[in-house]
């Protein structure tokens, strides 16, 4: 991790002049381009996840990490100003859940209108927060179980607020370290591996979130993301529950980076206890306290840009846009690349008409060519036929006239089956009659019993055959 660089601290008066409203900088530049360029992002996500495609086009966005009980939940349900993430005592957050906050306008008369729409249930609109809460839920457990399982099928919703400033984040699954109740024994790995999945790419942003009541040397989420981040230039730290520290100690050495420095720096916030949860005291009580923890407390005068979750808020929007306007270059060039191929390739399959008639004779042919390639393949008729190697239907007949052959003459018929068995097996069947011939069912039954070791070699075989059709396929949608 590198050192995030030196600024001075403003005067308080010159900070409480300056707290409320961005730079200018950020006023020309930033917000603008936030307005335009994340929710075009969004879209794009919103295209592949409908698409289920496989692309390797990486979109930037926002992976909030941290162990199970760090304070996730309330930083984001404070970004949002609303209570609608699923609470609880074990694990709560069990599939990624993409949460995509656009900014809009009040009403002419003054009025707010806040509402949730999830990519699953096109143009339903939800107005009411708790009934969001439930249908979170309800997808978590249709897809990952009741047993606190993980899943990494997403959830996309999308919050419309004038409350709130354009950023896409991502809230994974708490890290945690011993599987509770039915939950799968490597339950940390899992969840681990999926977090990394999102915190490898370099599109994407990480926010670790660390409780102060904790040791920041040992935080899980800076653990995790110090392996995707080496040099941090990725990642903003988030320390939680600031009013819950010992007496007499404070987070400021935390925040100004004295002792795991960041680039991109930390945020203090204050979260909703879970008194304040149970008593249901509103998220905008919680922030007007908050304020008022960090007013009343002189030792973090001169770092009002790191306290608080309005300051989050204005951080992550800013540096997100910043990052998109940094890859946004080679986003681009990787995008109309694949748009050339894909023209190609659209190209190569001739007119496409807008009657279902001409789509499905168009279909049909398309199918066609491909089995006749496929059947050249396998029959040797190929053009561009391969002197390394066997292949296609040359491969396939080595398999079972080699490979298998010997795999069944190694096989011993009569291997564990003595002549007590087969005596046995016929004064058996016959019961108090004597039996000149072997009766058919103890002749099934050893049979039966002998069969069962060509499993092994069939099933052998079988894979090879499989594996040589799969090349073939390969080769025919690599042409």
């Amino acid at each position: 991790m590198a050192k995030e660089p030196a600024s001075p601290s403003p005067s308080p008066s010159a900070q409480s002049q300056a707290q409320p409203q961005p730079s200018a900088a950020s006023s020309s530049n930033a917000a603008p381009l936030g307005a335009s360029m994340i929710p075009i992002v969004n879209k794009l996500q919103d295209i592949f996840a409908q698409l289920g495609s496989h692309s390797t086009i990486e979109l930037p966005q926002v992976a909030v990490v941290g162990s199970q009980s760090s304070g996730k939940s309330s930083v984001l349900e404070a970004l949002v100003g609303r209570d609608f993430l699923p609470r609880g005592n074990d694990i709560c957050t069990r599939r990624p859940l993409v949460l995509q906050l656009l900014q809009t306008k009040r009403k002419p008369d003054g009025t707010e209108e806040e509402w949730g729409e999830f990519l699953h249930l096109p143009g339903k609109r939800f107005y009411d927060f708790s009934e969001i809460k439930r249908e979170i839920q309800a997808e978590t457990n249709k897809e990952a179980g009741g047993n606190k399982g993980v899943s990494h099928k997403q959830i996309r919703l999308k919050i419309f607020s004038p409350n709130v400033l354009d950023i896409t984040l991502v809230d994974l699954p708490g890290i945690m370290k011993v599987p509770v109740g039915d939950q799968p024994s490597d339950i940390e790995a899992r969840i681990r591996t999926m977090i990394m999945s999102y915190i490898k790419k370099p599109s994407c942003l990480i926010l670790a979130v660390t409780p102060a009541n904790s040791d920041l040397a040992n935080s899980d989420a800076l653990q995790i993301a110090g392996n995707a981040d080496p040099d941090g230039y990725r990642t903003i730290g988030v320390i939680t529950k600031l009013d819950i520290m010992d007496r007499g100690t404070d987070a400021r050495n935390l925040l100004i980076g004295k002792v795991i420095p960041l680039r991109l720096g930390y945020v203090g916030v204050v979260n909703r206890s879970q008194e304040d949860i149970m008593l249901n005291r509103s998220i905008k009580d919680a922030l007007a306290a908050e304020e008022k923890f960090f007013r009343c407390r002189p030792v973090y005068n001169g770092l009002a840009d790191r306290c608080g979750v309005p300051q989050l808020a204005k951080k992550l929007n800013q540096i997100l846009v910043q990052h998109i306007k940094a890859i946004l270059p080679g986003l681009k060039s990787h995008i109309s690349t694949a748009l050339v191929s894909v023209a190609k390739e659209h190209a190569s399959y001739g007119e496409i008409t807008e009657s279902k008639a001409g789509q499905g004779a168009l279909l049909l042919n398309i199918l066609s060519k491909y089995c006749e390639a496929f059947s050249s393949m396998v029959e040797g008729k190929n053009e561009e036929m391969s002197t390394a190697e066997l292949s296609g239907g040359a491969r396939i007949h080595y398999i079972f006239q080699s490979i298998f052959v010997k795999s069944l003459e190694e096989v011993d018929p009569c291997e564990d089956l003595t002549d007590d068995d087969i005596r046995t097996a016929i004064q058996n069947a016959t019961g108090p009659k004597s039996a000149l011939f072997v009766p058919e069912v103890p002749f099934e039954v050893l049979v039966r019993r002998q069969i069962v070791r060509l499993l092994d070699p069939s099933l052998q075989c079988a894979r090879f055959i499989y594996d040589e059709l799969i090349k073939v396929e390969s080769f025919l949608c690599g042409l």
